[in-house]
């Protein structure tokens, strides 16, 4: 982190990344000094409501944070800034998205948690759109240009106030990740109707903290016959990913599988929602690491991370069969990603974090069909990524990018069901 004293002062010239967080009420006039530098302005949690002309002189600047500012409109500058690819403005209070107010450059667009009721009829004028987050809105519709873009790849669309979901969305030939829970014709109302237990929380020791997300943090905890288990408290009323009661609802719905972290209760309280799993057993590590700034929409590994052939087939028929049952249940995940995934060192999988799940219940035929198809390619997307650490020269690595690339054409009638998947592996 930065400071406007240093900046001031000359001591940041020529930097290429500024992050200033002053409770800032006024863009500070001394960032296009940096001018002929500055790639990334990170000025998230201030009080900021506008933008000044003189941004679009930032021409090298490439991704732009300003969320949790008090920012009532995209300011239509932006638009005008040649290099931009990335913008977030999560946790403001925008209600006007006008039109042409971002550069068809963009890729990465983050307005999570806003006020937005509609998005501009030109829409459909960023092709370059790779990664859309627009939980936590008032949308009731989405504009039909929108099928335009077809580089979309991952789609956050709960919590919003959409009536049905149109067939084009599905149609997208490389929309991988889909979410879309909470909306008008499918939102949760109360807790779906489990044969397991609704504890007290008191009913449960926290002990450390072990995990956290989007949407809750998990604790080490022991139950009052001193069983150790993980109960996962859920963060407020509203996520990045949605509304926490459909994550519970889906979790409860998927029910078991050798695969799926096993739910052994859940919590239900006044102002608390939670679930208590199963403790994963030590031996469990993650898969992989989420995606960065450069990857956008795909994981990543740590440098020395390196899986054989033999292991990706064993992750890959394990998944393909654990998404084949949530989909027999008719949900969605949303998140196929290896940072999501867990492996031990006998290459046994479990797959857990339902925050982007949807049920599927409320869609068409046509539609549960289509999304299972996104789940595909989705699929095929960690496969892929798994291959890059593999440093086998063989047959079955053909084979298994033959797969990837199949589950991933962008031609969806060609893709395979998850049937024909398990087959394949």
């Amino acid at each position: 982190m930065n400071t406007l004293s240093q900046l001031r002062s000359g001591q940041l010239l020529g930097a290429k990344h500024l992050q200033l967080v002053e409770a800032l009420s006024h863009f500070p006039e001394e960032i296009f000094t940096l001018a002929d530098t500055l790639e990334v302005l990170d000025l998230s949690n201030n009080n900021l409501s506008d933008l000044p002309d003189e941004f679009a002189c930032l021409t090298k600047l490439k991704r732009l944070f300003l969320s949790f500012n008090q920012f009532k409109h995209i300011p239509k500058i932006l638009a005008k800034c040649p290099a931009l690819i990335m913008v977030a403005f999560k946790g403001n209070y925008i209600t006007e998205f006008a039109d042409h107010c971002l550069p068809k450059t963009i890729e990465w667009l983050i307005l999570t948690d806003n006020k937005i009721a509609k998005l501009p009829a030109t829409f459909g004028q960023y092709t370059a759109l790779k990664k859309l987050a627009l939980a936590g809105n008032q949308l009731n519709e989405l504009p039909i240009s929108m099928a335009n873009c077809h580089n979309l790849e991952l789609v956050r669309l709960s919590a919003n106030q959409l009536t049905q979901i149109d067939d084009w969305l599905f149609e997208l030939p490389k929309l991988t990740w889909l979410a879309f829970a909470g909306n008008c014709f499918n939102k949760s109302q109360c807790l779906t109707q489990s044969n397991l237990a609704n504890k007290p929380l008191s009913d449960y020791s926290l002990s450390k903290v072990i995990g956290q997300g989007a949407s809750g943090i998990i604790h080490l905890a022991y139950s009052t016959n001193k069983e150790p288990v993980a109960v996962k408290l859920f963060k407020g009323t509203i996520t990045s990913d949605g509304y926490p009661l459909d994550e519970v609802n889906c979790c409860l719905q998927a029910l078991e599988h050798p695969n799926l972290i096993k739910v052994l209760a859940y919590i239900e309280q006044q102002q608390q929602l939670g679930l208590v799993m199963e403790l994963i057993d030590t031996s469990f590590t993650n898969l992989g690491l989420p995606p960065s700034l450069d990857t956008c929409t795909r994981d990543t590994f740590e440098s020395d991370c390196h899986y054989s052939t033999q292991v990706i087939y064993a992750i890959a028929q394990q998944m393909v069969s654990t998404v084949a049952h949530l989909h027999q249940h008719n949900i969605s995940h949303g998140d196929i990603y290896a940072h999501n995934t867990m492996v031990d060192p006998h290459a046994r999988v479990l797959f857990g974090d339902f925050g982007a799940a949807t049920d599927l219940t409320m869609l068409s035929d046509y539609q549960r069909q289509q999304m299972q198809l996104i789940e595909v390619r989705a699929l095929g997307c960690l496969i892929e990524d798994l291959l890059t650490t593999c440093q086998e020269q063989s047959a079955e690595v053909m084979h298994l990018q033959h797969i990837a690339q199949q589950c991933m054409s962008e031609n969806i009638a060609q893709r395979p069901t998850l049937g024909a998947l398990a087959d394949f592996l």
